[in-house]
């Protein structure tokens, strides 16, 4: 008994360090974030007034990124890309954050602690806003600025980009994606009727869209075509599949077996998303939705929730991705619906223009180009063993 207690108490002790690692953790990186976007706004305000204003010729910044390297050997982030960069960033964001620093305080030796207050300041900013712009790191800022026109579109990505952990690679999906313009679209979810509890219900109308670019499924749109073949495609590229609905997907399986009453039914693909903690079922069609889809996702999703979802978890979640839907029929489907779903179409290389179609390689030569590469590898690794037997 004594044992249990012991093991109980260092249980508690570990989770307890554990969690205070984590968050220490995460206040250092946040802080040296901090520091380093207050860094490269100085960088830029300087670079910015002595280029606009007193005039550097026009090799300034690329000398002065050479002479940076020659007194700070192993420097990285200063070359001359990334300094014309940091004055993009300053120029972009000192009418909203109203600071600039005088040339007198640009001669100044300023300690950092001086240099961060001084700089950045929440100025026209919310107090969750300025929290947001300084979480996000200095290449998605820089992806923001290059990809955006608005304020009001800016602040959407860093808000996404803070609150969501996106990487870089996320941000430039969703920038490419034009995530912001397709906020306003219709989704076509039954999530405010279905989820009760209030935070569940956010997270879980944030986590979809009403539309996504599949663009990794390279096969010919046709009648003839079955939805295995989707399937496989996505199953082959998960990694992708995933990067276009969220990091924090898990793959679970496809064809995942739900017996029920001694019968087996199998979903398309299953997933379990750590932000929601919920179960995501996916239905994959390869034409225009039908009423008879919800019924058979209704089920599937009871069935994931009486025998697979665990008692902490959130109720699982369906989502019927199709090539086309009409809203109207969807709304109507959904009517007398149980169970949290959504309808979204999708898009695959066949559907952009020929001329981005044709840039992208052929699924084919890709798969010629697999197995030349991996003969090559066999028959350097065959040398290589004959060599180590000689030997």
């Amino acid at each position: 008994m004594d044992q249990i207690k012991i093991s109980a108490e260092y249980t508690l002790a570990v989770r307890a360090i554990k969690q205070a690692i984590l968050e220490s953790r995460y206040r250092a990186a946040k802080l040296v974030n901090k520091e380093m976007l207050a860094l490269y706004y100085w960088v830029g305000n300087y670079v910015s007034v002595h280029s606009r204003v007193d005039a550097w010729n026009t090799n300034a910044i690329a000398a002065i990124s050479k002479m940076l390297q020659q007194e700070l050997p192993g420097l990285t982030g200063f070359s001359e890309t990334n300094i014309k960069n940091m004055r993009t960033f300053y120029e972009t964001w000192c009418p909203v954050l109203n600071r600039q620093l005088t040339s007198a305080d640009l001669n100044k030796q300023l300690d950092m602690n001086d240099l961060v207050n001084r700089q950045i300041t929440s100025a026209d900013l919310s107090e969750e806003d300025y929290d947001c712009f300084l979480r996000v790191g200095f290449s998605i800022h820089r992806e923001i600025i290059r990809k955006t026109s608005t304020l009001e579109e800016r602040l959407y990505y860093i808000r996404r980009s803070a609150k969501e952990f996106w990487t870089f690679e996320q941000a430039k999906y969703h920038l490419s994606e034009g995530l912001y313009a397709k906020q306003g679209a219709i989704q076509q979810t039954n999530f405010e009727s279905t989820i009760s509890e209030p935070d569940f219900k956010k997270r879980a109308l944030q986590s979809f869209k009403d539309e996504y670019m599949l663009d990794f499924i390279n096969i010919e749109d046709s009648e003839q075509i079955d939805e295995r073949e989707i399937e496989q495609s996505i199953v082959l590229n998960v990694k992708n599949f995933i990067m276009a609905f969220g990091q924090d997907f898990s793959f679970i399986g496809n064809q995942y077996r739900l017996e029920v009453a001694g019968k087996e039914f199998a979903v398309d693909l299953l997933f379990f998303s750590r932000r929601l903690r919920s179960l995501v079922a996916f239905e994959l069609k390869r034409g225009e939705f039908k009423p008879e889809y919800t019924g058979k996702m209704n089920f599937y999703l009871a069935a994931l929730d009486r025998y697979v979802r665990l008692p902490d978890e959130n109720p699982s979640i369906g989502i019927i991705l199709c090539k086309s839907k009409n809203e109207e029929i969807v709304e109507l489907s959904f009517s007398d619906t149980s169970k949290p779903m959504g309808v979204a179409t999708y898009r695959t290389t066949k559907d952009l223009p020929e001329n981005l179609r044709n840039a992208l390689p052929d699924i084919e030569q890709l798969k010629k180009l697999m197995v030349d590469g991996n003969e090559r590898i066999y028959q350097t690794h065959q040398i290589s063993t004959k060599k180590i037997d000689k030997q």
